[in-house]
């Protein structure tokens, strides 16, 4: 029987808990990560320490319960502060209601759903690699290809969750593929090739996916990416890098979430968002969720 440990990570209220593991349940990687009532379950390796994650939420504590393996004891730290990230634990939402709810639009919006996170990532460049499968295909479709990818360049991991037995595969391992290679899963050769640059460059340290890095260069380097343009790299920094005023303006839902009629132009979305600022990244959460709302 597997020794496991237990701690408790705290966080302002309000928490929509919900509405962010909702989020993730539909872009989970399956072998990899898994939703099951409510918790989270992930595989994970950290400094080459491996094994699993479960986390459920306490609403009456104001925090989350995070049991793991004793194998992981060594990294536990690291552990904690990348959970902190995925769930966007350090965020004082009352502040950023307070600033966003200047605006009428976003101010019944907040109020009808207090308490949304920006989703974190685990690891910043198995989210970067699940935003680049997303372009041009659906939700669902782009988290088939993050499995299929999972199952062909990911290795075992030990769990006692059936749902989650697999590593999802790292820079390296993708680097050290051909792009013909990544495109057997299903993938147009163009967007392999894309995957396998990213790949690269973050191997070789040249493109730095994680908090704390600098956003703007970041995200000129990944735009200097043939395959990735602004939303994407937008993206990739409001998750991966934790940047708050990250804001992928030309989003089609974004630019319908607020328009009536046709939508908003970007030019005129990017206008109107500098009144958001340094929240805009929530204030694309309150959109978005407006959006799966009607």
């Amino acid at each position: 029987m597997t020794e496991t440990i237990a701690r408790h990570l705290a966080y302002r209220p309000p928490f929509a808990w919900q509405h962010l593991l909702d989020y993730l349940a539909r872009r989970a990687i399956a072998g990899v990560e898994a939703v099951s009532g409510n918790a989270y379950y992930r595989s994970v390796e950290i400094e080459g320490h491996r094994g699993w994650l479960q986390v459920e939420h306490l609403a009456e504590k104001n925090s989350l319960l995070v049991t793991l393996p004793t194998t992981l004891t060594p990294v536990l730290m690291s552990v904690l502060a990348r959970l902190c990230k995925l769930f966007d634990l350090d965020a004082n939402p009352l502040v950023i209601a307070e600033q966003l709810s200047s605006d009428p639009r976003l101010a019944t919006l907040i109020a009808a759903n207090p308490g949304l996170r920006v989703p974190g990532a685990w690891d910043g460049f198995e989210l970067a690699v699940r935003a680049v499968l997303g372009q041009q295909v659906s939700v669902r479709g782009a988290s088939t290809l993050a499995a299929r990818l999972a199952q062909a360049f990911g290795e075992p991991s030990a769990s006692p969750h059936e749902a989650i037995l697999r590593l999802s595969p790292g820079a390296k391992a993708l680097a050290a593929a051909t792009p013909e290679k990544i495109a057997s899963i299903g993938l147009p050769l163009k967007r392999a090739a894309t995957l396998h640059a990213l790949a690269r460059a973050v191997a070789a340290g040249e493109v730095r996916l994680h908090a704390g890095a600098d956003a703007k260069a970041t995200i000129d380097k990944l735009k200097a990416i043939p395959g990735i343009g602004d939303w994407t790299a937008q993206y990739i920094v409001m998750r991966a890098l934790r940047w708050p005023d990250a804001f992928p303006a030309g989003d089609l839902g974004l630019r319908k979430a607020l328009a009536e009629g046709a939508p908003m132009r970007e030019a005129q979305l990017l206008q109107l968002a500098e009144k958001w600022r340094p929240w805009r990244a929530y204030a694309a959460v309150y959109l978005w969720a407006s959006l799966s709302a009607t």
